[in-house]
């Protein structure tokens, strides 16, 4: 696949980031609850088990502080727990070294550990990767769609800012969605698995001269915040549950960035609103 930074070039003094899965297109429960989680459970045959193990899986990748975490690390924390306390699961830890050590994680970076260590858990995990991205093409393309206000928000903003996807999430699936829903003509970017972490493709787009207070992120998981925060550039999170609402609010956060009032008082209860949200009982 060519460089994702190849035709990218700064137009305009701001930049605002944003994830795809769960921030701007409501997919993320659906892909959970219908491919990650089952097709874990269907690869490792783990149906003894089925309703603790996809519970956890939600639990986990939807509704605490690990939500948006790297499906491989994800299913490294599923399968660890699954062999703690329900079944064996052959060579577990060859996989969970991988998604601790390796600089990607993606389905390319995986096959080519799986050529160096022929570890069985790592062929399944491939295996299971490219089943979940298999099942999710094959959702209905009706229940999957923008949240409220995002697609007049993210044209509206395109005017004065620059705009890149940034996610972890699978390139060719996050390019159909953003097409079928024509926002990409609002987009100057679309950086998702294959580009690397999201931290590393915020530090790269800053590597074009973007000043750090006049870079937002906006996402709806911690890894986004840790994304931003890293990188000293700003975030504002579209809180689960509250989705259109919270691009209700994004331009007025976007005023802000650009009248230096965001940082500081406002930034920390922004933070601290998220927070409470995926953490409340």
């Amino acid at each position: 696949m060519r460089n994702p930074f190849s035709d990218f070039s700064k137009k305009k003094e701001y930049l605002v980031c944003i994830d795809s899965d769960g921030c701007a297109i409501d997919s993320m429960d659906i892909k959970h609850i219908r491919c990650f989680g089952p097709c874990m459970v269907t690869e490792w045959g783990l149906d003894a088990h089925r309703e603790e193990i996809l519970k956890r899986w939600n639990q986990v990748n939807l509704y605490s502080m690990t939500r948006g975490i790297n499906r491989f690390r994800g299913l490294a924390a599923a399968l660890e727990e699954a062999d703690r306390l329900y079944t064996k699961i052959e060579d577990v830890q060859t996989f969970v070294k991988w998604t601790e050590d390796s600089d990607e994680l993606s389905n390319a970076a995986l096959e080519q550990a799986i050529g160096e260590t022929g570890s069985i858990c790592m062929k399944k995990a491939l295996n299971w990767s490219q089943e979940v991205n298999k099942a999710i093409t094959e959702l209905p393309k009706e229940d999957i769609k923008p949240f409220g206000h995002v697609q007049d928000v993210i044209k509206k903003l395109h005017e004065t800012c620059d705009i890149a996807i940034v996610s972890s999430a699978n390139y060719e699936a996050v390019r159909e969605e953003w097409t079928r829903f024509k926002l990409l003509t609002h987009v100057d970017v679309l950086l998702a698995q294959n580009a690397g972490s999201k931290k590393s493709c915020i530090e790269r787009l800053l590597a074009y001269g973007y000043v750090r207070e006049h870079v937002l992120m906006a996402g709806d998981a911690p890894g986004d915040m840790d994304a931003a925060q890293s990188n000293g550039v700003l975030y504002y999170p579209i809180l689960v549950s509250r989705e259109s609402e919270s691009w209700e609010q994004l331009e007025a956060a976007v005023e802000r960035m650009k009248n230096n009032t965001f940082q500081g008082k406002y930034q920390k209860g922004l933070i601290q609103q998220f927070v409470d949200n995926l953490t409340r009982p």
